[in-house]
């Protein structure tokens, strides 16, 4: 099955439809545990993101995705795989360091890095079933994608994500975030899904 028809049919269990129009909103509080933020907390964007009408998470204007207070804004103007892919991330950016995490299950009590790309790559319908970092390695095209870059390596694996990288380590907190520092990209492979 094609992402684009994966994303398709998740989004209709989520309530979204094709357009994007005439279905209900999703509330911030039921995926997120917070109320949307009023502005963006200077993190370097023009308009201040929202929840849109019709999407199950938050988005923002453009092609660019944004962290506010820990959570991604995907791009308004990303395919739904995408914006998909970041809301599934969203969802454990809380979550601690575990190694193996996400392997055994989808929904585990934390991740390791693979196991939380595992997981907000399934949250896009881009992949059926986990990958460690030797997998990714060798998954979907080769190089950078124009939405969607897994970076692999034999021992580590993290993924940018509409620009921003998805990662379980970095600066803070060990675990699945949104890190906003960059990161030295050597000697890993890059990898991306089909036409994203």
């Amino acid at each position: 099955m094609g992402y684009r028809l994966r994303a398709l049919t998740l989004a209709l269990a989520l309530g979204v439809t094709a357009v994007g129009a005439s279905a209900p909103a999703a509330s911030a509080d039921s995926l997120f545990g917070q109320q949307p933020p009023a502005s963006t907390g200077g993190v370097g964007v023009g308009t201040g993101p929202s929840i849109l009408p019709g999407r199950p998470g938050p988005e923002v204007a453009g092609t660019r995705a944004v962290v506010v207070r820990g959570v991604a804004y995907a791009p308004s103007r990303a395919p739904l795989a995408v914006k998909m892919t970041i809301w599934a991330a969203n969802k454990i950016r809380h979550k601690p360091y575990k190694w193996g995490g996400g392997h055994a299950r989808w929904n585990d009590s934390g991740y390791d890095c693979s196991g939380s790309v595992s997981y907000a790559l399934h949250g896009g319908g881009l992949i059926d079933y986990t990958l460690a970092s030797t997998g990714f390695m060798r998954w979907g095209d080769r190089g950078a994608g124009r939405w969607i870059s897994v970076y692999a390596s034999k021992t580590h694996t993290f993924m940018i994500v509409a620009g921003l990288r998805f990662d379980t380590s970095g600066a803070g907190e060990s675990g699945p975030r949104w890190r906003l520092e960059p990161r030295w990209e050597r000697n890993f492979k890059v990898r991306h899904p089909t036409g994203l």
